[in-house]
């Protein structure tokens, strides 16, 4: 089978080098393997570094390079698909790690008849420092980020909602088209909404990992998980259906301080008083959990803060995201943004380079 391996980069100079090597480094056959890059409109050396990766590693099937001005992550996928030749079409992010295997066993599982697979994806620091390793802590918590299956390893084959630098089988996006490009960090929910709701199952397969760099910083982190919650909101005017109530834990947290704040203020100290025990009560015991994880240091304490610095800045941008969403929606046109997965979906069926 030919695969196609895309990667989507924006000034990834500093993290890219990694994931280049990787994939210089995959055991699967390069004679059937096409590398596409998509240059989002890169202002650093990425288009650099992107440019000698193809002249060096010739005996790849095809190093194909996009250059685009800077948009979204969505319509960065689509420019993807809509240069992608391969049976199997496999998504990385630009700051992501991924094994020598990944090509080979992703390939594997869908000879074996999966139509989507992918496996864990553990996060990892880009230093080795006490601070990086708290954050890293942070992240790796169900308590401080995600309870999702795919973002620890399994065990056993599992079927998931969704997948992280999932390989699909080209057929799945000729027939749901492509990416919702009016959605930002939210369109991967979207487009795995759609894809199960015409019976596609996500193959969380043992032995297949890959590993995703957190941000470098306390408030690089709450900027993303900020943006993260602005689009569980602004979603909610376009597919309700892609997300779960979990998304919308931060925003209640929030939402209860907001209202517990104002009730105290007229006299009544009840339910915020109630609020802040409870959510205190749980992340004391979740942060001692998570003291030991990747081994003690003495920034580990600052957990107990880090935890509610994440949830509040996750849940004032579902806030933001919610009271934005009316005129937001009236700005981006839904109509366009199905024109435009229907030219993917014909774009791949077709083998057409836009």
């Amino acid at each position: 089978m030919t695969v196609s391996l895309c990667v989507i980069a924006y000034n990834e100079e500093s993290l890219i080098r990694g994931l280049l090597d990787d994939i210089a480094n995959q055991d699967y056959p390069h004679d059937l393997t096409e590398i596409i890059f998509v240059d989002n409109g890169s202002t650093d050396t990425t288009p650099v570094l992107l440019s000698s990766f193809g002249r060096i590693n010739s005996d790849f099937l095809r190093v194909h390079i996009c250059t685009q001005e800077k948009s979204n992550q969505a319509h960065g996928w689509n420019t993807a698909l809509c240069n992608a030749y391969g049976d199997v079409i496999i998504r990385i992010d630009a700051h992501a790690r991924i094994p020598s295997d990944y090509v080979s066993k992703c390939v594997k599982e869908i000879e074996s008849g999966e139509d989507i697979v992918g496996g864990g994806r553990p996060c990892i620091s880009q230093q080795n420092s006490d601070w990086d390793n708290t954050l890293l802590a942070a992240e790796e918590c169900m308590f401080g980020s995600s309870i999702m299956g795919y973002r620890r390893e399994q065990k056993e084959k599992t079927y998931l909602k969704s997948l992280f630098h999932a390989a699909y089988r080209r057929s799945v996006f000729s027939r749901v088209g492509g990416f919702n490009e009016t959605l930002g960090r939210t369109e991967d929910n979207e487009i795995h909404y759609r894809m199960r709701t015409v019976g596609y199952k996500f193959a969380c397969c043992p032995g297949i990992t890959s590993n995703q760099y957190i941000r470098g910083s306390l408030k690089g982190m709450m900027k993303q998980k900020y943006s993260n919650g602005f689009w569980i909101g602004l979603t909610l005017f376009v597919c309700p259906k892609c997300l779960s109530i979990l998304h919308f834990a931060p925003f209640a947290l929030v939402l209860g301080l907001l209202i517990g704040t104002i009730a105290a203020m007229k006299g009544s100290a009840v339910l915020l008083s109630a609020l802040l025990v409870l959510y205190l009560l749980f992340d004391i015991a979740i942060g001692i959990s998570a003291l030991n994880h990747g081994g003690y240091n003495k920034k580990k304490p600052f957990l107990f803060l880090i935890f509610p610095l994440l949830h509040i800045s996750y849940g004032i941008g579902t806030l933001f995201g919610i009271v934005c969403g009316i005129p937001w929606k009236k700005t981006h046109s839904q109509r366009q943004a199905k024109e435009t997965i229907k030219k993917v979906k014909y774009a791949i069926r077709e083998n057409t380079i836009e």
